[in-house]
């Protein structure tokens, strides 16, 4: 059986490098480190895309680009949004999607990926009213985890 598809956004990503005073902010790092690990090992296939690349660009602080950037660096695969993808984006922004979940979104589904993993809320509960795609779930990475078994922490 091939390996699940996964997309990281830029939130799932960055969440590696913020303030991990906050206990859910704890988990969710921990979260993206094993499905890293996963990918690494071959487990789970990591979809990127150019527009993941220039959003991570963008960030003010060099050092969290420099380390976004070095794990693009272990994606299976980075893809370059063609015309489809750019209208199903435009699509998507008039659902109330923003311009770069969007962008996020319609790579991950016209790439045939099945788990779309991000740490925001408002672009989770967006997915939950208006799903961009019948195959694409938009979850995060702890929720991820736990679905598939393979994170089993206890609740506090």
């Amino acid at each position: 059986m091939p390996p699940v598809t996964v997309y990281l956004d830029t939130c799932a990503i960055n969440r590696l490098t913020d303030d991990l005073s906050q206990i859910r902010v704890r988990e969710e790092a921990a979260a993206v480190e094993t499905v890293l690990d996963l990918i690494d090992r071959q487990q789970v296939r990591w979809i990127a895309s150019t527009v993941l690349r220039f959003e991570i660009g963008r960030n003010p602080d060099t050092t969290k680009r420099r380390r976004a950037n070095a794990l693009l660096d272990g994606a299976s695969e980075v893809v370059t949004p063609d015309e489809a993808v750019l209208r199903r984006a435009a699509e998507l922004t008039i659902s109330g999607y923003t311009a770069f979940d969007a962008l996020h979104l319609a790579v991950a589904a016209s790439s045939g990926v099945e788990w779309f993993l991000t740490t925001d809320d408002r672009l989770q509960r967006r997915a939950a009213s208006h799903p961009p795609a019948h195959h694409l779930v938009v979850l995060n990475p702890v929720d991820w985890l736990r679905r598939r078994h393979l994170w089993l922490v206890p609740q506090p």
